[in-house]
Protein backbone atom coordinates (compact mmCIF):
# COMPACT_ATOMS: atom_id res chain seq x y z
CA UNK A 1 0.00 0.00 0.00
CA UNK A 2 3.11 2.52 0.59
CA UNK A 3 4.53 1.91 -2.47
CA UNK A 4 1.45 2.38 -4.27
CA UNK A 5 0.94 5.49 -2.27
CA UNK A 6 4.65 6.80 -3.51
CA UNK A 7 3.91 6.01 -7.03
CA UNK A 8 0.29 7.97 -6.83
CA UNK A 9 2.30 10.80 -5.42
CA UNK A 10 5.24 10.70 -8.25
CA UNK A 11 2.27 10.82 -10.87
CA UNK A 12 0.57 13.86 -9.30
CA UNK A 13 4.28 15.27 -8.91
CA UNK A 14 4.84 14.87 -12.66
CA UNK A 15 1.58 16.90 -13.81
CA UNK A 16 2.09 19.45 -11.41
CA UNK A 17 5.31 20.46 -12.67
CA UNK A 18 3.97 19.60 -16.14
CA UNK A 19 1.01 21.78 -15.79
CA UNK A 20 3.76 24.55 -14.13
CA UNK A 21 6.24 24.31 -17.10
CA UNK A 22 3.32 25.10 -19.58
CA UNK A 23 2.84 28.21 -18.22
CA UNK A 24 6.48 29.22 -17.84
CA UNK A 25 7.37 32.43 -19.35
CA UNK A 26 11.48 32.74 -20.32
CA UNK A 27 13.13 35.95 -19.71
CA UNK A 28 13.45 36.78 -22.78
CA UNK A 29 9.39 36.66 -23.67
CA UNK A 30 8.63 39.17 -20.57
CA UNK A 31 9.65 42.26 -23.24
CA UNK A 32 7.90 44.78 -21.31
CA UNK A 33 10.51 44.10 -18.27
CA UNK A 34 13.49 44.94 -20.36
CA UNK A 35 12.76 47.09 -23.92
CA UNK A 36 12.74 50.20 -21.14
CA UNK A 37 16.38 49.34 -20.45
CA UNK A 38 17.60 49.52 -24.15
CA UNK A 39 15.61 51.55 -26.39
CA UNK A 40 17.45 54.69 -27.61
CA UNK A 41 21.10 52.53 -27.13
CA UNK A 42 23.33 51.07 -28.53
CA UNK A 43 23.34 47.21 -27.88
CA UNK A 44 25.15 44.45 -27.85
CA UNK A 45 23.79 40.73 -27.70
CA UNK A 46 25.32 37.47 -26.90
CA UNK A 47 23.51 34.61 -28.81
CA UNK A 48 23.25 31.41 -30.77
CA UNK A 49 20.39 29.75 -32.33
CA UNK A 50 18.56 28.94 -29.01
CA UNK A 51 17.59 32.93 -28.60
CA UNK A 52 14.20 32.64 -29.90
CA UNK A 53 11.44 34.19 -28.38
CA UNK A 54 8.08 31.86 -29.47
CA UNK A 55 9.06 30.59 -33.46
CA UNK A 56 11.32 34.64 -33.30
CA UNK A 57 14.64 34.89 -33.31
CA UNK A 58 15.24 37.56 -30.70
CA UNK A 59 17.21 39.68 -32.76
CA UNK A 60 14.33 39.68 -35.39
CA UNK A 61 11.86 40.70 -32.45
CA UNK A 62 14.20 43.67 -31.39
CA UNK A 63 14.96 44.87 -35.27
CA UNK A 64 11.00 44.52 -35.39
CA UNK A 65 11.08 47.26 -32.86
CA UNK A 66 13.29 49.58 -33.45
CA UNK A 67 16.04 48.17 -31.24
CA UNK A 68 19.33 49.69 -31.98
CA UNK A 69 21.29 46.17 -31.96
CA UNK A 70 25.09 47.44 -33.07
CA UNK A 71 26.68 43.84 -32.37
CA UNK A 72 26.10 39.95 -32.22
CA UNK A 73 28.88 38.20 -30.11
CA UNK A 74 28.50 34.37 -30.34
CA UNK A 75 30.28 31.41 -28.10
CA UNK A 76 31.12 28.14 -29.04
CA UNK A 77 29.16 25.95 -31.94
CA UNK A 78 28.71 30.09 -33.55
CA UNK A 79 25.86 31.86 -34.38
CA UNK A 80 23.72 29.29 -36.31
CA UNK A 81 24.81 25.92 -33.44
CA UNK A 82 26.33 24.06 -36.45
CA UNK A 83 30.02 24.36 -35.79
CA UNK A 84 31.73 21.50 -34.43
CA UNK A 85 32.81 21.26 -30.83
CA UNK A 86 36.56 22.67 -30.35
CA UNK A 87 36.96 24.10 -33.57
CA UNK A 88 37.20 28.07 -33.89
CA UNK A 89 34.58 30.33 -35.06
CA UNK A 90 35.13 32.92 -36.97
CA UNK A 91 34.02 36.72 -37.19
CA UNK A 92 31.64 37.51 -39.88
CA UNK A 93 28.72 39.30 -41.08
CA UNK A 94 24.82 38.26 -41.09
CA UNK A 95 23.66 37.61 -44.24
CA UNK A 96 19.93 39.07 -43.17
CA UNK A 97 20.50 41.62 -40.98
CA UNK A 98 24.01 43.24 -41.85
CA UNK A 99 25.46 43.13 -38.55
CA UNK A 100 28.75 42.49 -37.44
CA UNK A 101 28.88 38.84 -35.47
CA UNK A 102 32.03 38.74 -33.45
CA UNK A 103 33.08 35.21 -32.23
CA UNK A 104 33.63 34.52 -28.48
CA UNK A 105 35.23 31.23 -29.66
CA UNK A 106 38.21 31.87 -31.67
CA UNK A 107 41.49 34.27 -31.19
CA UNK A 108 39.22 35.74 -28.39
CA UNK A 109 36.91 34.40 -25.81
CA UNK A 110 36.92 37.70 -24.04
CA UNK A 111 34.87 40.84 -25.97
CA UNK A 112 37.88 43.10 -26.56
CA UNK A 113 37.26 46.82 -25.86
CA UNK A 114 37.32 47.85 -29.11
CA UNK A 115 34.17 45.65 -29.65
CA UNK A 116 31.94 46.80 -26.75
CA UNK A 117 33.55 50.45 -26.30
CA UNK A 118 30.29 51.66 -28.27
CA UNK A 119 28.21 49.97 -26.83
CA UNK A 120 25.39 51.05 -23.80
CA UNK A 121 24.26 47.79 -23.15
CA UNK A 122 24.55 43.95 -23.46
CA UNK A 123 22.46 41.39 -23.39
CA UNK A 124 22.50 37.76 -22.96
CA UNK A 125 20.13 35.16 -23.87
CA UNK A 126 21.94 31.45 -24.48
CA UNK A 127 20.09 28.30 -23.57
CA UNK A 128 22.38 26.62 -21.38
CA UNK A 129 22.32 22.94 -19.93
CA UNK A 130 24.02 23.32 -16.46
CA UNK A 131 26.93 21.66 -16.53
CA UNK A 132 30.66 23.06 -15.38
CA UNK A 133 32.40 22.08 -19.10
CA UNK A 134 29.57 22.61 -21.09
CA UNK A 135 31.28 25.91 -22.33
CA UNK A 136 28.50 28.79 -22.80
CA UNK A 137 29.12 29.61 -18.64
CA UNK A 138 32.35 30.58 -19.36
CA UNK A 139 31.53 32.97 -21.99
CA UNK A 140 29.34 34.27 -19.46
CA UNK A 141 32.04 34.71 -17.20
CA UNK A 142 34.28 36.59 -20.03
CA UNK A 143 31.42 38.92 -21.17
CA UNK A 144 30.65 40.07 -17.42
CA UNK A 145 34.24 40.78 -16.71
CA UNK A 146 34.72 42.67 -20.17
CA UNK A 147 31.70 44.93 -19.20
CA UNK A 148 32.53 45.30 -16.03
CA UNK A 149 36.24 46.66 -17.17
CA UNK A 150 34.27 49.45 -19.86
CA UNK A 151 31.21 50.08 -17.09
CA UNK A 152 28.80 48.71 -19.28
CA UNK A 153 25.43 46.75 -18.09
CA UNK A 154 24.77 43.24 -19.03
CA UNK A 155 20.97 42.10 -19.20
CA UNK A 156 20.58 38.53 -18.66
CA UNK A 157 17.15 36.85 -20.16
CA UNK A 158 16.74 34.25 -17.83
CA UNK A 159 16.43 30.46 -19.06
CA UNK A 160 15.15 26.93 -17.48
CA UNK A 161 18.11 24.63 -16.45
CA UNK A 162 17.17 21.36 -18.06
CA UNK A 163 19.53 19.78 -15.75
CA UNK A 164 18.86 21.67 -12.65
CA UNK A 165 17.33 18.97 -10.91
CA UNK A 166 20.02 17.72 -9.29
CA UNK A 167 23.56 18.53 -7.93
CA UNK A 168 26.27 16.28 -8.09
CA UNK A 169 30.51 15.98 -9.30
CA UNK A 170 33.52 16.80 -7.45
CA UNK A 171 33.81 20.47 -6.75
CA UNK A 172 36.66 21.85 -9.28
CA UNK A 173 40.70 22.24 -8.16
CA UNK A 174 41.37 25.68 -9.28
CA UNK A 175 44.69 24.17 -10.24
CA UNK A 176 42.71 22.54 -13.10
CA UNK A 177 40.61 25.70 -14.53
CA UNK A 178 40.64 26.40 -17.81
CA UNK A 179 37.96 26.91 -20.85
CA UNK A 180 36.07 23.88 -19.78
CA UNK A 181 35.65 24.94 -16.28
CA UNK A 182 36.04 28.16 -15.04
CA UNK A 183 34.65 27.96 -11.55
CA UNK A 184 34.71 26.15 -7.87
CA UNK A 185 31.37 24.44 -9.10
CA UNK A 186 30.41 20.62 -9.05
CA UNK A 187 30.19 19.33 -12.69
CA UNK A 188 26.53 19.61 -12.57
CA UNK A 189 25.26 22.67 -10.46
CA UNK A 190 21.49 22.95 -10.11
CA UNK A 191 21.36 26.70 -11.37
CA UNK A 192 20.02 28.78 -14.48
CA UNK A 193 22.53 30.88 -15.95
CA UNK A 194 21.27 33.99 -14.04
CA UNK A 195 21.28 32.78 -10.82
CA UNK A 196 24.84 31.14 -11.61
CA UNK A 197 26.32 34.87 -13.15
CA UNK A 198 24.45 36.43 -9.49
CA UNK A 199 27.06 34.10 -7.88
CA UNK A 200 29.71 34.78 -10.32
CA UNK A 201 29.10 38.10 -9.35
CA UNK A 202 29.19 38.25 -5.93
CA UNK A 203 31.27 35.75 -4.96
CA UNK A 204 34.08 37.86 -6.67
CA UNK A 205 35.13 35.15 -9.37
CA UNK A 206 35.94 37.88 -12.07
CA UNK A 207 39.32 39.24 -12.39
CA UNK A 208 40.53 41.71 -9.79
CA UNK A 209 36.99 40.48 -7.79
CA UNK A 210 35.73 43.64 -10.48
CA UNK A 211 31.79 43.36 -10.46
CA UNK A 212 29.24 43.37 -13.49
CA UNK A 213 26.42 45.92 -13.54
CA UNK A 214 24.20 43.13 -13.76
CA UNK A 215 20.03 42.82 -14.25
CA UNK A 216 18.63 39.69 -14.48
CA UNK A 217 15.00 39.20 -16.24
CA UNK A 218 13.64 36.83 -14.49
CA UNK A 219 11.34 33.91 -15.95
CA UNK A 220 7.80 33.47 -14.71
CA UNK A 221 6.52 29.86 -13.15
CA UNK A 222 9.85 28.18 -13.12
CA UNK A 223 11.05 25.53 -10.52
CA UNK A 224 14.23 23.66 -10.52
CA UNK A 225 12.32 20.59 -10.29
CA UNK A 226 10.37 21.56 -13.60
CA UNK A 227 10.90 18.71 -16.44
CA UNK A 228 11.98 20.92 -19.23
CA UNK A 229 12.18 20.11 -22.76
CA UNK A 230 14.33 22.21 -25.14
CA UNK A 231 12.58 23.67 -28.35
CA UNK A 232 16.37 23.75 -29.91
CA UNK A 233 19.29 21.87 -29.54
CA UNK A 234 21.97 23.63 -28.00
CA UNK A 235 24.87 22.24 -29.78
CA UNK A 236 25.07 20.13 -32.97
CA UNK A 237 25.87 17.10 -30.62
CA UNK A 238 22.59 17.34 -28.03
CA UNK A 239 19.89 16.58 -30.64
CA UNK A 240 17.22 16.03 -27.90
CA UNK A 241 16.14 15.60 -24.24
CA UNK A 242 17.44 12.00 -23.78
CA UNK A 243 20.77 13.23 -24.70
CA UNK A 244 21.17 16.58 -22.69
CA UNK A 245 20.29 13.90 -19.51
CA UNK A 246 22.99 12.28 -20.13
CA UNK A 247 25.23 14.28 -20.84
CA UNK A 248 26.95 14.93 -17.61
CA UNK A 249 27.90 11.59 -17.19
CA UNK A 250 28.89 10.63 -20.87
CA UNK A 251 31.06 13.90 -21.55
CA UNK A 252 33.67 12.34 -18.86
CA UNK A 253 34.58 10.02 -22.26
CA UNK A 254 35.89 12.80 -23.94
CA UNK A 255 38.95 12.55 -21.95
CA UNK A 256 39.34 8.72 -22.56
CA UNK A 257 39.71 6.00 -25.75
CA UNK A 258 35.88 5.70 -25.44
CA UNK A 259 33.93 7.35 -27.96
CA UNK A 260 30.33 9.10 -27.16
CA UNK A 261 28.94 9.04 -30.57
CA UNK A 262 29.92 11.76 -32.19
CA UNK A 263 29.61 11.09 -35.80
CA UNK A 264 26.24 9.15 -35.44
CA UNK A 265 22.86 10.05 -35.09
CA UNK A 266 22.65 9.11 -31.91
CA UNK A 267 25.50 11.26 -30.19
CA UNK A 268 25.64 11.14 -26.39
CA UNK A 269 22.73 8.33 -26.23
CA UNK A 270 25.66 5.35 -26.49
CA UNK A 271 29.10 5.02 -26.23
CA UNK A 272 31.29 2.53 -26.91
CA UNK A 273 35.48 1.20 -28.68
CA UNK A 274 36.81 -1.44 -30.74
CA UNK A 275 38.12 -2.94 -27.72
CA UNK A 276 34.73 -3.58 -25.90
CA UNK A 277 32.62 -6.98 -25.90
CA UNK A 278 28.79 -6.16 -26.94
CA UNK A 279 26.21 -7.24 -28.93
CA UNK A 280 25.31 -3.74 -29.39
CA UNK A 281 27.51 -1.55 -32.05
CA UNK A 282 27.76 1.92 -34.18
CA UNK A 283 30.46 3.14 -37.02
CA UNK A 284 31.27 6.62 -36.01
CA UNK A 285 31.28 8.75 -39.63
CA UNK A 286 31.79 12.34 -40.65
CA UNK A 287 28.58 14.06 -40.25
CA UNK A 288 27.21 18.07 -39.60
CA UNK A 289 27.67 17.24 -36.35
CA UNK A 290 31.37 15.79 -36.48
CA UNK A 291 33.61 16.24 -38.72
CA UNK A 292 36.27 13.97 -37.68
CA UNK A 293 35.01 11.68 -34.74
CA UNK A 294 36.99 9.44 -32.70
CA UNK A 295 37.39 6.14 -34.60
CA UNK A 296 35.87 7.45 -37.74
CA UNK A 297 34.69 4.58 -39.97
CA UNK A 298 35.80 2.00 -37.21
CA UNK A 299 33.18 -0.47 -35.45
CA UNK A 300 32.24 -0.07 -31.94
CA UNK A 301 30.94 -2.00 -29.51
CA UNK A 302 29.56 -0.42 -26.33
CA UNK A 303 26.38 0.15 -24.38
CA UNK A 304 22.93 1.76 -26.06
CA UNK A 305 21.45 4.38 -23.86
CA UNK A 306 18.92 5.46 -26.33
CA UNK A 307 15.61 3.57 -24.84
CA UNK A 308 16.67 3.18 -21.25
CA UNK A 309 13.80 3.70 -18.46
CA UNK A 310 15.72 5.55 -16.05
CA UNK A 311 16.08 9.26 -16.03
CA UNK A 312 19.60 10.57 -14.77
CA UNK A 313 19.07 11.96 -11.40
CA UNK A 314 23.02 11.97 -10.35
CA UNK A 315 26.32 11.15 -12.31
CA UNK A 316 26.91 7.46 -13.67
CA UNK A 317 30.74 7.00 -12.85
CA UNK A 318 30.07 3.04 -13.19
CA UNK A 319 30.35 3.56 -17.03
CA UNK A 320 33.73 4.89 -16.64
CA UNK A 321 34.73 2.24 -14.43
CA UNK A 322 33.70 -0.67 -16.43
CA UNK A 323 35.08 0.68 -19.75
CA UNK A 324 38.33 1.51 -17.66
CA UNK A 325 38.67 -2.29 -16.31
CA UNK A 326 38.15 -3.73 -20.12
CA UNK A 327 40.03 -1.31 -21.58
CA UNK A 328 43.38 -3.28 -23.43
CA UNK A 329 45.86 -0.54 -22.51
CA UNK A 330 44.92 0.90 -19.19
CA UNK A 331 47.81 3.48 -18.96
CA UNK A 332 46.17 4.70 -22.47
CA UNK A 333 42.74 4.82 -21.03
CA UNK A 334 42.73 8.89 -19.62
CA UNK A 335 44.29 11.60 -21.90
CA UNK A 336 45.43 14.87 -20.76
CA UNK A 337 41.56 16.37 -21.35
CA UNK A 338 40.22 14.01 -18.65
CA UNK A 339 41.65 16.30 -15.27
CA UNK A 340 40.38 19.11 -17.27
CA UNK A 341 36.60 17.81 -17.39
CA UNK A 342 36.42 16.24 -14.04
CA UNK A 343 38.08 19.55 -12.65
CA UNK A 344 41.01 17.58 -10.35
CA UNK A 345 43.43 14.73 -10.65
CA UNK A 346 41.43 12.59 -7.94
CA UNK A 347 38.82 11.17 -10.11
CA UNK A 348 41.04 9.97 -12.38
CA UNK A 349 43.91 8.33 -9.68
CA UNK A 350 40.22 6.96 -7.98
CA UNK A 351 39.77 4.73 -10.63
CA UNK A 352 43.07 3.51 -11.17
CA UNK A 353 43.04 2.64 -7.47
CA UNK A 354 40.47 0.61 -7.86
CA UNK A 355 37.81 2.88 -6.13
CA UNK A 356 34.15 2.02 -6.35
CA UNK A 357 31.60 4.16 -7.40
CA UNK A 358 30.01 5.08 -4.26
CA UNK A 359 33.37 5.30 -1.99
CA UNK A 360 34.26 7.80 -5.11
CA UNK A 361 30.95 9.85 -4.18
CA UNK A 362 31.51 9.84 -0.69
CA UNK A 363 34.78 11.66 -0.92
CA UNK A 364 32.63 14.74 -2.75
CA UNK A 365 29.80 14.76 -0.57
CA UNK A 366 31.78 17.47 2.37
CA UNK A 367 32.64 19.83 -0.28
CA UNK A 368 28.91 19.39 -2.18
CA UNK A 369 27.31 20.17 1.14
CA UNK A 370 29.09 23.26 0.85
CA UNK A 371 28.66 24.49 -2.73
CA UNK A 372 24.68 23.77 -1.71
CA UNK A 373 25.06 26.43 1.10
CA UNK A 374 26.62 28.85 -1.17
CA UNK A 375 24.30 28.16 -3.95
CA UNK A 376 21.03 28.64 -1.81
CA UNK A 377 22.24 32.32 -1.60
CA UNK A 378 21.93 33.14 -5.31
CA UNK A 379 18.71 31.00 -6.42
CA UNK A 380 16.56 32.92 -7.66
CA UNK A 381 13.26 29.96 -8.10
CA UNK A 382 12.12 27.25 -5.78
Amino acid sequence: MAKIKQIFLFILLIHYFEANSQNLKLGSEQTHKYLPLIEDKKVGIVANQTSIIGGTHIIDSLLSLRINISKIFTPEHGFRGDVDAGQYVKNEIDIKTGISIISLYGKNKKPQNLDISKLDVMIFDIQDVGVRFYTYISTLHYVMEALAENNIPLIILDRPNPNSHYIDGPILNMNFQSFVGMHPVPIVYGMTIGEYANMINEEGWLKNKIRCDLIVIKMQNYSHQISYQLPIKPSPNLPNSRAVNLYPSLCLFEGTTISVGRGTDFPFQHFGAPYLKSNYSFIPQNNSGSKNPKYKNILCSGIDLRYQDNYMTELNLQWLINTYHESEQKENFFNSFFDKLAGTDNLRKQIIDGKGDQEIKESWQQELFEFKKLRKKYLLYK
